[in-house]
This record gives structure tokens, C-alpha cells and sequence, in this order.
């Protein structure tokens, strides 16, 4: 089944849904009343407590006899052929339940009522996962093939030790846009992050449905380049530049820059490298992938990110669970699972040619390939303090709140 088809079929379907709040509005350590939990930072790298009543599972178990593997992923995110040769390799099932967005996840995942074993969390959310002791702790042992991962992700600052992830995909946000009915090439603008305010492409302009990606597009747009900003007069700021956009363009917000793209619905989209990777599947019959663009800045100063996998205290099957991890770090099933999603992932091995002699990728959308080097000059959004959290909430809902 190929991503176009799974989409289609993922939107006639039942994912679970929900509404934010909770977890991530709580950031005081559990029992410790006025004691924040730390913000992971490059400079500021954090190693996660492992507690008592929560602790890896021994050495050298064996898997779990006649399992049913429970996968809580995002829609279209991982091949399910990857999922069908893992369970062949290890004579399990598994269910695959999917969400749209990390706030609807979290959730769901604090009812306590879920018993999944895998999880994918974006890394701002790790620290109230981890210490609301929602994450099972790894086992190294059981994870070897965490060496095939690129240099960076083996003591992450985010998680240091990968007590609790290893990775999962990469990718960048930049802009998209249809090289034959746009005029502009963002590569020779001045300022390419302005290059949806621009009133001749009215009804033909969308950016990303995602409270972090919306506001710090508006601050990039102005030159601002914190994109973990606290301070509330930059944040309003974005607003009032997201506001002006919607005065110029009646833009659209949503998360079909693989589909809308290449469709020509639009012409300019804010986008995420992975969904343009895969775009080129969605062009019209006989339309070259030539037409589709994808900028990133070739300095690398632009959003940069990484999702994990983790495992859920609540799940059933602990060792299979380990062994699914090191399923993915494996180069061959990292290959299998990109051809069908766009989502790079950081093992040694995924390289852009090798991307373009399997046929994942063409040439004209190189662009989206993301370097080492994008995690040493990029900026990463990561977990905001709580009262920073809420005003990029407010601001994005007064924004999306007045379309």
C-alpha cells in the first residue's frame, strides 16, 4: 500500500480523537509542589530519574508468546510493511491506532484506560511523559542496532543516556511552492520566509496547522529566531504578522502540503521536508516532479526536529516492545519504512543518494534531505516553560479562532 493510498483510506477511518490539556499544562515534579521540571536544552542537556516503582525490564527475557502488539502512531507515519515483517520475524499481531495531533495523544494516553506498548512523542513533551511515569525506562541490552543511529542522537541532550527514546524521524520546515505558477524562487528572495504575504496569491496560500510552526513563522517573517521565545511582545507580534497574512491571502491552515502542493490547490505552502519528500507521488499523471520546490535555507538557520519512539508503562509486552525499537534503528527496515512516508531517519547509511538510486526520492526534491549538520545550525522547538506554553496557545487560537 503506498502513503497516497493509506491516506485515503485513513481518512474514511476512526482514529481516536480527543482534546488537549492536562499533562502538558502541569509541569511541577510529581510530589515536589513548586519544583519545576527541567527544559532540556543543548545547553542545558537533562537526564531523566528513573524511579523505583518504574524500572527497566530485566536482562534476557524472551518475547512475549502470541502478542498483540499496540502501536499509538500518527496517521500515515510508518509503513505497515515494516509492522508485517517485524510480527513475521517475531510470530506476534499487531494493532496500529492513530492521532492527529500530540495534544489529542496525551490526552487520550492520560486516561489510563490505553494499554499501548509503543509510543511516538515529539521531544517537547518528554519531560511531563517521564515523570507522570507514563514512559517505560530501555534496557540498553536489548537494543543494539541504537549504534546505527548518526553520532548525535546516541547521548541526546534531550534525553541524555536514551533512557526513554530513541529516534525516530528528522525533517526541516521551510516553504513549498509550485515552480511553474509562482513566479518568485525563494532561494534568490531577500527574505523568504515573507514569501506567502504576498497578496497576488490570494486563496492559493496555506501554512501548517501547528501552534509552534504557525507562531514561529511569523517571528522568522519579522527576523526573530528564538523559536522557544518567552517573551509575550514577540509573541504578539507573530500574531499580528499571521493576522496581516490572513488579511492578504484568506490563507489556509492545514497539514496537506504533500497533497495540495502538488494538486496546484496551492501554490505556496509553509511545509514539513517529509511531506514534500513524498509529494511528488501525488503529481497529476505525466507532471514531472520538476515542478515542485522545497526550501530550507541553505545556511541551515531554520526549524530543525526530531521525533521518538518510546515505550508505555501501560503496555503488555515489554521485550517485544525493545525489540521493535531496535527493529527500526535497522538500516534496512529504516529504507523500507522512508520509501513509503518521505520521513528520513538518522541511521547511518540514509544518504541522499541513496534515497534517489532507490527511487524514494527525486532529484528535484533534494532539498528535503536532511544533514547531520542541520542539528548544529538549526533551531529545534522544544518544551516551552508553562505560562510561555499558554500565550503561543492563545495566539495561535485567536489566529486560527478569527478564519
Amino acid at each position: 500500500m503506498s502513503r497516497r493510498e493509506f491516506m485515503r483510506m485513513a481518512a474514511g477511518g476512526a482514529a481516536l480523537a480527543g482534546v488537549g490539556g492536562g499533562l502538558l499544562g502541569g509541569c511541577e515534579r510529581p510530589g515536589h509542589a513548586g519544583v519545576a521540571i527541567p527544559l532540556p536544552r543543548k545547553t542545558n542537556p537533562v537526564r531523566w530519574p528513573v524511579y523505583s516503582d518504574n524500572e527497566p525490564i530485566p536482562d534476557g527475557l524472551a518475547p512475549e508468546k502470541g502478542a498483540t502488539l499496540q502501536i499509538y502512531n500518527w496517521v500515515a507515519y510508518i509503513n505497515t510493511a515494516v509492522l508485517d515483517s517485524f510480527c513475521k520475524k517475531y510470530d506476534c499481531r499487531y494493532t496500529l491506532t492513530t492521532f492527529n495531533t500530540m495534544s489529542e495523544a496525551i490526552s487520550k494516553l492520560q486516561t489510563g484506560e490505553l494499554d499501548f506498548d509503543i509510543f511516538f512523542p515529539t521531544i517537547d513533551v518528554l519531560g511531563p511523559l517521564v515523570e507522570g511515569k507514563l514512559l517505560r525506562p530501555i534496557n540498553h541490552s536489548y537494543v543494539p542496532n541504537i549504534h546505527q543511529a548518526w553520532p548525535d542522537f546516541l547521548n541526546p541532550f534531550y534525553d541524555l543516556d536514551w533512557q526513554y527514546t530513541v529516534p525516530y524521524t528528522i525533517y526541516t520546515t521551510g516553504m513549498a511552492w509550485r515552480k511553474d505558477l509562482v513566479d518568485e524562487d525563494p532561494y534568490t528572495m531577500a527574505n523568504p520566509w515573507a514569501m506567502p504575504w504576498q497578496e497576488k496569491y490570494r486563496g492559493k496560500v496555506a501554512i501548517l496547522d501547528d501552534y509552534r510552526e504557525g507562531i514561529c513563522l511569523g517571528l522568522m517573517k519579522q527576523g526573530i529566531f528564538d523559536l522557544n521565545t518567552t517573551d509575550v511582545a514577540q509573541i504578539e507580534s507573530s500574531l499580528h504578522q499571521l493576522q496581516e497574512l490572513q488579511s492578504l491571502v484568506n490563507v489556509q491552515i492545514d497539514n496537506n502540503d504533500y497533497s495540495e502542493v502538488p494538486s496546484g490547490q496551492t501554490w505556496i505552502h509553509h511545509a514539513w521536508s517529509g511531506d514534500m519528500a513524498a509529494a511528488w507521488e501525488y503529481l497529476p499523471a505525466h507532471v514531472s516532479a520538476d515542478v515542485l520546490g522545497y526550501w530550507f535555507p541553505p545556511d541551515g538557520k531554520g526549524p530543525v526536529a526530531n521525533d521518538a519512539i518510546s515505550m508505555l508503562t501501560s503496555g503488555k509486552n515489554p521485550v517485544l516492545s525493545h525489540l521493535f525499537l531496535n527493529y527500526m534503528l535497522d538500516l534496512p527496515n529504516a529504507l523500507t519504512n522512508i520509501g513509503f512516508n518521505g520521513y528520513m531517519q538518522p541511521i547511518e547509511g540514509v544518504t541522499a543518494e541513496k534515497l534517489i538510486k532507490l527511487q524514494y526520492l527525486p532529484e528535484a526534491l533534494v532539498s528535503t534531505v536532511v544533514l547531520p549538520s542541520n542539528f548544529r545550525t538549526g533551531i529545534e522547538e522544544l518544551q516551552l516553560p508553562p505560562d510561555a506554553n499558554d500565550a503561543w496557545e492563545l495566539a495561535w487560537l485567536q489566529f486560527g479562532g478569527g478564519l
